[in-house]
């Protein structure tokens, strides 16, 4: 076994502090990663809370991970010591459903093994995430990351850059498109860097009269106040692709007003409540409403790529792993431009 230390919530909403751990030793098949940063998500702080049941505790968060590989199994060929690599929401699927076949491993027909909090496909073990100072992984769901952008930069990528990248990519947005992307948040900041790279015309929508600067800064053509409804007509019936980023409840209505014939709004928050919708807003204009989760490991090395080739990370605030649970506070009050991320080096035993 392969002792480890990082940062745990021993049960539901108990502030995070230093665990002590083991992991498996590296098999024919895996990879050891040693963590150099990780991503803080808003999610890790869901499950620590357990907002959404059935979290597992002792817990150690963190899904957005990038390090050097230390160890590899006899059997990998496709990663080698010394190389930058990274792992995202995921560690291991059923590989055998028709999703799995097709590269869709988030929609595991048997349900995704999660980087954390999940239970182990072999053996009797749950899974610990990357708040942490080492990773094994089978090299499957282990990926490439170049080393020409910021390291700590690129790990939010593993989770908010797929995210956003794979609806753009799925619902085909390109050049010339008008695309409006709904919240400036973790997701939202890198909504707009990733559509803007497409070469869509980029709407940002905010209920904050304060972001406008900034989300032109990031790449949105134009800013739109979502509380302002004259702001709001002037853009009826044409956007191609609406991106909602927004968790918190709003009027959905609204925004579907503004698809064109035959667009679509794809959702990636999950609200508290289920919507009101008013369907002749989808009936009258042939549109869809959608969702999306994250992507499979195929797709997320193609961001990775993508980003690489683009110059594309997420703009960060890198903290030290003693500060996770003033991070957690901080990002209840979205006071964070636009993604926390943990740097590993200041994990001591």
């Amino acid at each position: 076994m392969v002792a480890s230390i990082g940062y745990a919530a021993a049960q539901a909403k108990a502030p995070l502090g230093p665990f002590s751990f083991e992991r498996r030793e590296p098999g024919a098949n895996d990879v050891m990663i040693e963590i150099k940063y990780c991503g803080v998500c808003h999610s890790d702080l869901h499950q620590v809370r357990d907002e959404w049941g059935g979290s597992v505790f002792p817990m150690v968060p963190g899904h957005e991970i990038v390090g050097k590989i230390v160890k590899v199994g006899s059997a990998v060929k496709d990663f080698k010591v010394g190389e930058t690599a990274g792992v995202g929401c995921m560690v291991d699927s059923c590989r055998s459903c028709a999703s799995c076949a097709e590269g869709l491993e988030q929609y595991c027909e048997k349900g995704f093994t999660g980087t954390y909090g999940a239970k182990e496909r072999t053996g009797s073990g749950i899974t610990f995430g990357g708040y942490s100072n080492n990773i094994v992984v089978d090299r499957a769901f282990v990926l490439h990351v170049s080393d020409k952008l910021e390291l700590s930069a690129v790990a939010p990528l593993l989770c908010a850059g797929i995210t956003t990248y794979s609806p753009l990519r799925h619902w085909k947005v390109s050049k010339g498109q008008k695309v409006g992307i709904v919240g400036l948040g973790g997701l939202g900041h890198m909504a707009v860097k990733l559509a803007h790279a497409f070469g869509a015309k980029v709407v940002l929508f905010t209920t904050s009269d304060g972001k406008s600067e900034d989300a032109k800064r990031l790449g949105a053509d134009e800013v739109v106040l979502s509380k302002d409804p004259a702001q709001m007509k002037k853009h009826l019936r044409s956007f191609d692709f609406i991106l909602d980023t927004v968790s918190a409840p709003h009027d959905l209505n609204a925004y579907l007003a503004l698809l064109k014939r035959e667009g679509t709004m794809t959702l990636l928050g999950v609200p508290p409540a289920a919507p009101s919708l008013n369907i002749a807003n989808l009936i009258f204009k042939r549109a869809q409403l959608a969702g999306s989760l994250i992507g499979g490991i195929k797709e997320t090395q193609e961001m990775l790529d993508f980003c690489a080739e683009h110059g594309i990370t997420s703009d960060v605030e890198v903290i030290p792993m003693n500060k996770i649970n003033e991070a957690y506070e901080r990002m209840l009050k979205s006071d964070v431009k636009y993604r926390f991320v943990i740097d590993m080096s200041t994990l001591h035993a």
